[in-house]
């Protein structure tokens, strides 16, 4: 047997399967494995790109044209600015069915600039970092789509390959205004994955959410030498938090209720006129968010009213619970564990040391950089994210499945200044190759296997009710588009 060397990974060369990853691929998917290791040093410099712009929610305008030319050259038809949404987009390659749709996100964080260094750095003028990975989502979805495209060609097969370009996941809520327009009214499938700690495919289940900015106006006066002539909309602000607060006691136990103070003031010896508390809530199940949503509502009523001071509110976002597919995440999962983990360099690992001394853990086995190399064993059981996503509102529309791929040291959580630094570097895109192969393999499979999808469809049915009227979180809103703002 001649082996192979592809970067940090090795292939045994064998006619038929080759051991990769925990189990073996034949040598169709070996191709499609080696095309897209052809390109990583490629696609590693496309989300490198992205991770320098950092830009936020709706605001990616550069992010999403970098991936739109690297469709374009490829052969995809671009449909630009669906939904209402200027950095939205659809890609598509191919026709008729079946008809597979990959997801991409491309936005950043505010106020999570750092350098790609293992200690916090900061860099200096730059307000926004990808905490949450989605310049390699954006950039190993583009590849994957980009690498189905090739194997459709090369094998002369009918059907369509979609490379959803979707914006302002952070708390933008841009898929729920691509489902609610019709985007994904064709797609018979959809795949997507997140970055992370660890590699896994199990089935996922999320928080819905709801989220908006409650903004006081009061009545500015000389705090001192005419207090009474005033009436503080920061007392409004500070008002209806207390009283939020005091409700956590009184709502289901697993529900979350988070809110930041985004303006508050101009200076203390000034009565603020105007102020603003941005809120989110959260839990399992939408009908509870929704039944929270309505007591948090009344307690900023309540605020305005015993503080002198009127409210308005602006609904920023709002996301389903996402729906696991079993037979779905089996698909995904016999790819993730043919594919495998990544493997660390020894600069890579002192890299990793040096993060997970920085992380903060809790009890329990401390994480490993070999982490990284795993895949967790298959579990039927949903998968509970602490989060929430606009992908959830895509899964009630048509049967989507995805998984995570170990694109930070193992421990780091998501939205902290140690997923920025190892996205910026050769970890990340490691993490991002892993993903594409992933998503590619399963495409072809299901390409290739209608019966696959069948299954997947009336699985879906029976998970979402006979009943199932879809009504967005975020009601009949146009998109939020400057929620960033």
């Amino acid at each position: 047997m001649k082996k192979i060397n592809l970067g940090f990974l090795t292939l045994l060369s064998l006619s038929t399967f080759t051991t990769y990853g925990q189990t073996t691929v034949t040598k169709e998917q070996k191709e499609v494995i080696v095309s897209l290791d052809k390109k990583k040093d490629h696609y590693g410099d496309v989300s490198k790109k992205i991770w320098d712009l950092a830009e936020v929610g709706y605001m990616e305008v550069k992010s999403s044209a970098i991936l739109e030319e690297e469709l374009e050259k490829e052969g995809f038809t671009l449909e630009k600015g669906v939904a209402g949404i200027p950095t939205a987009f659809v890609a598509t390659y191919g026709k008729g069915k079946p008809e597979i749709s990959i997801l991409a996100e491309y936005d950043a964080l505010p106020g999570m600039a750092q350098e790609a260094v293992p200690e916090r750095k900061v860099i200096e003028g730059q307000k926004a970092g990808h905490a949450c990975g989605h310049h390699l989502f954006g950039t190993g979805s583009v590849a994957a789509a980009i690498a189905v495209k090739e194997w459709l060609k090369q094998n002369g097969k009918t059907g369509t390959i979609k490379l959803m370009g979707c914006p302002a996941e952070e708390g933008g809520s841009g898929k729920v205004y691509m489902v609610r327009e019709g985007v994904f009214k064709n797609s018979d499938i959809v795949l997507h994955w997140h970055p992370g700690d660890h590699n896994s495919a199990n089935p996922m289940s999320s928080l819905a959410n709801i989220s908006a900015k409650f903004r006081f106006y009061g009545v500015a006066a000389h705090a001192a030498g005419a207090p009474e002539k005033g009436r503080s909309a920061l007392d409004g602000v500070e008002a209806m938090d207390y009283m939020v607060n005091m409700m956590r006691e009184h709502v289901p136990q697993d529900t979350k209720i988070h809110y930041v103070i985004t303006r508050g003031g101009e200076a203390p010896n000034v009565v603020p006129a105007f102020a603003e508390v941005y809120y989110y809530a959260r839990h399992s199940n939408r009908d509870v968010v929704k039944g929270v949503w309505e007591r948090i509502m009344e307690a900023a009523k309540g605020a305005a009213m015993g503080t002198g001071t009127k409210v308005e509110v602006e609904v920023t976002g709002g996301a389903y619970d996402l729906l696991p597919i079993e037979s779905l995440s089996r698909v995904l999962y016999k790819n993730l564990e043919a594919v495998g983990g990544v493997s660390y360099t020894p600069e890579e690992i002192s890299f990793s040391e040096k993060i997970i001394a920085s992380l903060t853990t809790s009890e329990g086995a401390k994480p490993t950089y070999t982490d990284a190399a795993a895949v967790t064993p298959f579990s039927a059981n949903p998968e509970a994210l602490g989060g929430s996503t606009d992908v959830g509102d895509v899964s009630w529309a048509v049967p989507t499945v995805g998984f995570g791929a170990a694109t930070w040291v193992p421990g780091t959580p998501a939205h902290s200044w140690q997923a920025v630094a190892a996205g910026g570097t050769d970890i990340g895109k490691k993490g991002m190759m892993v993903a594409s192969k992933t998503l590619a393999l399963t495409a072809i499979d299901l390409f290739k296997d209608p019966a696959l999808i069948e299954k997947a469809h009336a699985d879906w049915l029976k998970a979402r009710g006979a009943n199932f009227k879809y009504d967005a979180m975020v009601g009949d809103r146009k998109p939020a588009l400057d929620y960033r703002k």
